[in-house]
């Protein structure tokens, strides 16, 4: 294979996103064959580009037409496309989340696993910002010792009663499974465990429906506990303007601060058990260097990412977002929901079949009535986060 056929399944905001770049030839050895979508009127301007259209995702699965699909659909139907995909020997990259729920991540890599050949990736995009790069270079290389706490306050999520009333799906138990967890916050919560790994329990608070006319989460405070003693608190919330984005990372040897596109470190001379061990004030602090650590934006990151895909199927290269990956920042989002739902410290790993069974009891009990409206177009990259 000398290019790589590509298909799209789900024409929305982020599978028209996709199409564009693609389109564009911002991708290398990779064309845009097929594009699906339910509703005529998102395929109506692909017709004119000679692509395969499909009105059903297996239906471009099982065409023959193309070696890879992403899927940019609903958060249920990630799960069942993605294993159709991967049994019909085509690799797969998943928008996040990979499933929307764990127990049907577990699913879908359970088959993976049968396919061991073929390219399984997630769409998380934050992956390709130099400035998280750094902080895992700093982390892992030792640079802050013992990590003690982080905070991430994220509530620059704001969304309006239009952005909800825009699909059927969103904001709802039965189309999305969650709210401002799920569907914005997935990727801090990657993030989050891509850099300082799995918490062992946590507790949240969550507000249904307090800033919008939605069933679902959109705020979110949450304390969380790691393995080696570290704690951390989580913000987030799509009904707060202006927001806030700052990210600080406390540790033996200094405190890391990301806010307003600055990398900060403020680094002890010294560690502070060291300090404190052998100071001979009750009020002596170590010495600190202040340290701007510096960094370019991406400027594509979606792009970038699928350039990875395409790269990881023509040459092997390693995924930057592997898809196996994607079931942890959906534990995650699931655990705070269903913490703060019960109102309960939640263990970790969560209970898989207990937090199905109680997203399908919201489902059924759900008698919330959701009104659909036609919102004019917009620039859907605003919503995109470093």
């Amino acid at each position: 294979m000398k290019s790589v056929r590509l298909g799209i399944i789900g024409m929305g905001n982020i599978g028209s996103h996709h199409a564009d770049y693609l389109l564009a030839g911002k991708i290398k050895r990779c064309e845009l064959k097929a594009v699906s979508a339910r509703s005529a009127d998102k395929l109506a301007s692909y017709q004119q580009r000679s692509l395969k259209i499909f009105d059903d995702g297996g239906e471009l699965i099982r065409s023959g037409e193309v070696d890879a699909v992403i899927v940019a659909t609903p958060h249920y139907q990630h799960t069942t496309l993605g294993i159709a995909a991967l049994q019909a020997g085509l690799h797969v990259m998943v928008e996040k989340p990979i499933s929307a729920h764990k127990a049907d991540a577990e699913r879908l890599i359970a088959v993976r696993r049968q396919h061991p050949r073929l390219v399984f990736a997630a769409m998380f995009q934050m992956r390709t910002e130099s400035r998280y790069a750094k902080i895992k270079q700093l982390i892992t290389g030792g640079e802050l010792g013992q990590i003690v706490r982080f905070s991430w306050i994220i509530t620059e999520w704001f969304r309006t009663e239009a952005y909800y009333a825009s699909g059927g799906w969103r904001a709802t138990w039965k189309g999305e499974g969650g709210g401002v967890l799920i569907n914005q916050c997935l990727h801090q919560l990657d993030m989050l465990q891509w850099l300082l790994g799995m918490p062992a329990r946590v507790r949240s608070f969550v507000q249904l429906g307090r800033f919008h006319h939605i069933e679902v989460e959109d705020n979110v405070t949450a304390y969380m506990e790691f393995p080696n003693g570290a704690t951390g608190v989580f913000v987030s919330t799509t009904g707060e303007a202006p927001g806030s984005n700052r990210l600080e990372i406390a540790g033996e040897m200094g405190k890391l601060l990301l806010e307003n596109d600055k990398l900060l470190f403020v680094r002890n001379e010294i560690s502070m058990f060291q300090q404190s061990k052998t100071a001979k004030l009750g009020f002596q602090k170590p010495g600190v260097w202040n340290i701007e650590i510096p960094f370019a934006n991406e400027p594509a990151q979606h792009a970038t990412l699928t350039q990875n895909f395409v790269d990881a199927i023509l040459d092997g290269a390693p995924l930057t977002a592997p898809g196996e990956e994607g079931i942890h920042s959906i534990e995650l989002a699931n655990a705070l929901l269903y913490s703060g739902l019960v109102n309960e410290t939640i263990e970790l790993p969560l209970d898989s079949a207990a937090y199905e069974k109680k997203l399908n009891e919201m489902i059924a009990a759900s008698k919330f009535e959701k009104k659909v409206a036609q919102v004019s177009n917009e620039d859907f990259s605003k919503s995109f986060m470093r």
